[in-house]
């Protein structure tokens, strides 16, 4: 199991993730790269016809608007997409982490389209699922070492977690939506 059950708290409306020690079998793999692959139209569908104020509204208090997550979630995606290619061509590399809360403040946020945002994450999932798909056991098995949770991952728990990560934004929308009887 990859998540801790959390259904009524807004901010981990899936739960948390819990990454694995052992490596991966090929149908979980195949599971979690089917996450990452889908995502993208879900998002899209998600958020199709909402209004601006309906974007601008936060899925839970404190919490980002809509937006900030359909801007965050390219963001976020790339930089693993990095991390990734860093583990496959490095020893162990030391990622750089990034201040997302600090991303979703930035002036793009508010200015850029959503619908820019939902094509890089297309074009970055075609090519992120293309390279993980060709991946050879051994590769799984590549790690980074990430400095703020000094925490050295597998490519395996690294898939876990994005995989996670997509479908935990997607519940922050699709929940918002439903709280607020936005589509019936």
């Amino acid at each position: 199991m990859e998540t801790s059950s959390a259904a009524s708290d807004l901010r981990y409306p899936i739960g948390q993730p819990v990454l694995p020690d052992e490596p991966l079998d090929r149908g979980a793999r195949t599971a979690y790269l089917a996450h990452l692959a889908t995502l993208p139209d879900q998002i899209r569908a998600a958020v199709a016809g909402l209004t601006p104020e309906q974007l601008d509204t936060s899925y839970r208090p404190n919490g980002w608007t809509v937006r900030q997550v359909i801007h965050h979630l390219p963001d976020s995606h790339l930089n693993a997409y990095t991390r990734f290619r860093l583990a496959l061509t490095e020893d162990n590399p030391t990622i750089r982490p990034y201040d997302e809360a600090a991303w979703a403040e930035l002036p793009d946020v508010a200015a850029t389209p959503p619908a820019v945002s939902l094509a890089l994450l297309e074009a970055l999932h075609i090519r992120w699922v293309r390279l993980l798909r060709n991946l050879t056991e051994e590769q799984w098995q590549r790690t980074f070492y990430h400095p703020e949770s000094k925490r050295t991952s597998t490519l395996d728990q690294v898939l876990v977690l994005y995989s996670w990560h997509g479908r935990h934004h997607l519940a922050h929308i699709a929940n918002l939506i439903h709280r607020e009887g936005w589509r019936r």
